[in-house]
């Protein structure tokens, strides 16, 4: 129940974002103020990617972890085939059961839902001036001590379908001029700077359309997901 109320929220997120005029179907990139490229011989670090994936049912929304995880699979695969196209020298994060790197990793949740939220979306905060100006904080600094890394990279992607039977509710409620929330694929990815826990790069993607248990049509969402990657 609590995983489908998050679920709930973060369509929430989605649809708010959808109602500020955010395009359907491209990604939007920003850089913050300052930063243009990665550096040279800069280290990446490439974060556990943060991927749920469920099901619209006639009685609601059902987490699917089978679909979730091929997601996972196919997502990560895509991510590393890409690892070369962006000059820099990527490296994995070393096996840990750190809680730290956890939080850090739900830290990134809750301040990209609000960089979707204030910097893409109506709920413009006039203190950012329009300017890509967040950051996770000094804990970030110990992804930089394990993977000796220079720069962290945080993926968060939701993706939904619809069964059999919520495409049929959504056919007959729309007779009575009734709209039902349609599937959705939402995703964003950070570039942090490691020494100062800034956002340098944020990139995010909503769309009604992609399916992340395939392979290739996964491999689309990610490099749509990375588009404008400042390498």
């Amino acid at each position: 129940m609590r995983a489908a109320k998050r679920i709930i929220s973060q369509l929430l997120l989605g649809l708010s974002l959808l109602s500020g005029g955010t395009a359907l179907v491209q990604a939007q990139e920003r850089n913050a103020p300052g930063f243009k490229s990665i550096e040279p011989g800069a280290r990446i670090v490439v974060m556990p990617i943060d991927v749920e994936i469920f099901e619209f049912t006639a009685g609601g929304m059902e987490p699917r972890a089978d679909w979730t995880s091929q997601a996972g699979t196919h997502l990560r695969a895509a991510l590393l085939s890409r690892k070369t196209t962006h000059g820099a020298l990527p490296v994995d994060l070393p096996a840990t059961n750190d809680e730290l790197i956890e939080e850090l990793q739900h830290l990134h949740r809750a301040v990209g839902g609000a960089i979707s939220l204030h910097h893409f979306g109506m709920l413009k905060l006039p203190t950012k001036d329009g300017k890509l100006d967040w950051s996770l904080g000094d804990e970030v600094k110990v992804i930089r001590e394990k993977a000796k890394a220079d720069y962290a990279l945080f993926t968060w992607v939701r993706d939904s379908h619809a069964s059999g039977g919520r495409v049929a509710m959504m056919i007959f409620a729309a007779g009575f001029g009734i709209g039902l929330p349609p599937p959705m694929q939402l995703g964003y990815a950070s570039l942090v700077e490691l020494t100062t826990g800034r956002i340098v790069w944020f990139n995010q993607l909503m769309r009604g359309s992609g399916d992340l248990r395939e392979a290739e049509p996964a491999r689309e969402s990610m490099e749509a997901l990375l588009r404008g990657f400042p390498g």
